[in-house]
């Protein structure tokens, strides 16, 4: 019997597939290798619980990021300014349990608000002065990192858990916690937060208009979906999500400090290429974004593991983008 060999056609579909669930496939070959690879004494240390946890924990900051980040993406927008946020937030934190003596819930409040208000700030400005989201967001970054360091003074606030006037109280340490000794609490903020905006983008009507603006607002305008309310909307949740993570951040290092988050829009970003996201906006999904977190925070840990260089992990990562962006253009070509 004569086997036939595949057609051109046929070679595109598998192609189409391939590309398609690039970063799942990235993912487990991951950890394949570095299951090989990773190996001391004749142990494995990479597959050990206590390493994954602490992945896990390495990645949830830039995951809860990049699922706001995700849905500003969708909409073919950027928001630059995440990073600061989390600086601010951090640095505010810190400020308000520290210097001025607020609890726990106050604290927290506070911090979440100053993320949606500043959500709302870059959102408004970029829809009612019809400005790039780019030079928006990068002017915001700017004021973000400046409010942080007029907050704190320029210096980094010191977190001491205890009760009374400079201390934080102790159900801050909730942050970094880990769940019966295992599960640290930050990663389990960052699945239920994925979960919750998978079923967002899926089920609700905000979900398909993120998709409609996205593919094509003018269309969408038509259509009666208001779209200046869904960017606002897509902006107020990143930046509350950033801030989130900036209260995450303060109390993993027990500081907060005006120039933390440096970078973090960037690996946000990242994330969001790589777990198969459109950059020009309308394709993708929350749950491709955190495989593309864990593929970042799995690169990260294993090149760690294998202590390399500082520098060449920066290149690989930057290497890493550069194919996620190229496949995606592939996709757009089948």
């Amino acid at each position: 019997m004569k086997v036939q060999a595949p057609t051109l056609e046929n070679r595109r579909s598998i192609g189409s597939i391939l590309r398609q669930f690039q970063s799942y496939i990235a993912l487990i070959a991951i950890v394949l290798i570095a299951s090989v690879i990773c190996v001391k004494d004749g142990k494995n240390i990479f597959l050990t619980p206590n390493n994954l946890m602490n992945v896990l924990r390495a990645v949830s900051e830039n995951g809860i990021i990049a699922l706001g980040m995700t849905l500003v993406i969708l909409l073919g927008d950027i928001d630059l300014s995440v990073g600061s946020v989390l600086g601010l937030v951090s640095t505010g934190s810190a400020a308000l349990m520290v210097k001025n003596g607020l609890g726990f819930f106050p604290t927290v409040l506070i911090s979440l608000l100053i993320g949606a208000a500043y959500g709302l700030f870059n959102g408004l400005v970029i829809t009612k002065l019809k400005m790039q989201a780019f030079i928006v967001t990068l002017a915001s970054m700017n004021i973000a990192r400046g409010l942080a360091r007029f907050w704190s003074g320029g210096i980094g606030i010191p977190l001491t858990y205890g009760e009374g006037e400079g201390y934080a109280p102790p159900l801050y340490r909730i942050f970094y916690t880990r769940i019966g000794d295992v599960v640290p609490s930050p990663a389990l903020i960052m699945v239920v937060l994925m979960l919750v905006f998978v079923v967002l983008m899926k089920t609700t009507r905000f979900g398909r208009h993120i998709y409609a603006v996205g593919g094509n607002q003018q269309a969408a305008h038509l259509s009666g979906i208001n779209t200046d309310w869904v960017k606002i909307a897509a902006f107020m949740i990143c930046s509350t999500l950033a801030a989130l993570a900036g209260l995450i951040h303060s109390a993993q290092i027990s500081q907060g400090g005006p120039n933390e988050g440096i970078g973090y829009e960037l690996n946000a970003v990242a994330a969001v290429a790589i777990g198969g996201t459109s950059l020009a906006g309308g394709k993708g999904t929350v749950f491709g974004t955190f495989v593309g977190a864990l593929i970042l925070g799995l690169l990260d840990n294993v090149m760690g593991l294998k202590g390399l260089d500082s520098n060449l992990q920066l290149v690989i990562k930057g290497l890493l983008i550069i194919i996620a962006v190229f496949a995606q253009a592939g996709r757009k070509r089948d």
